[in-house]
């Protein structure tokens, strides 16, 4: 299954949560896309609530089924900690979204695309791969070249805060991810308990 490229928005007004992360999506229209509108059924089977909370994280970080369900077996091995915690901090530690959490790009998609197209530097050297998994403490940075794009410009200046987690240096438009994030610095938007037993049941 191919990762979903089509309009984002219509997917933030299904599952009732904001994918962007600016509230945009929701801020006219706070119910689900179709003919019936706002008066369409609400009323969900413990199989939908499980679905919904699977693919609300899923499009959140923008992943195909495949690497998301691989990503959660990952997570099952981990010793450590709850299996869904420790899948949630895994999608943190993606290239693209600490790309995002830097302030680097205004959305996930915007920072994947920069990882692609080979404007980001780890440690000093060109990762093109948005799944690349940043370790506490590697510096992520902006290739010279690219320093002066306007997008990655704007997204700095508009960016108002960071998480807890993350240090960046606007000047030197490097940072890293300080230690890894606890569970109430996670989207509160999603219960991933639901994620858990939703595979579960399928695994």
């Amino acid at each position: 299954m191919s990762r979903y490229t089509g309009p984002s928005w219509k997917i933030s007004r299904r599952l009732g949560v904001s994918l962007s992360g600016t509230g945009k999506e929701l801020a006219r229209r706070p119910y689900a896309p179709g003919q019936h509108g706002p008066n369409q059924r609400r009323n969900k089977s413990e199989y939908g609530m499980q679905l919904t909370e699977k693919q609300k994280l899923r499009h959140m970080y923008g992943l195909n089924e495949r690497q998301f369900r691989n990503l959660f077996m990952r997570a099952g091995k981990i010793k450590e900690g709850k299996h869904g915690v420790n899948f949630m901090v895994l999608l943190e530690q993606r290239l693209d979204n600490v790309v995002y959490r830097l302030g680097l790009a205004t959305t996930r998609r915007q920072a994947r695309q920069l990882v692609n197209h080979g404007h980001v530097l780890v440690d000093g050297k060109r990762v093109n791969i948005p799944s690349y998994e940043v370790a506490v403490g590697q510096v992520i940075s902006i290739r010279e070249k690219s320093k002066e794009l306007t997008i990655i410009k704007d997204a700095v200046e508009s960016t108002l805060g960071r998480p807890s987690f993350v240090s960046f240096d606007a000047e030197k438009l490097e940072g890293s991810i300080t230690r890894l994030p606890e569970r109430d610095e996670l989207p509160q938007e999603v219960d991933e308990s639901y994620v858990v037993e939703f595979y579960n049941k399928l695994l």
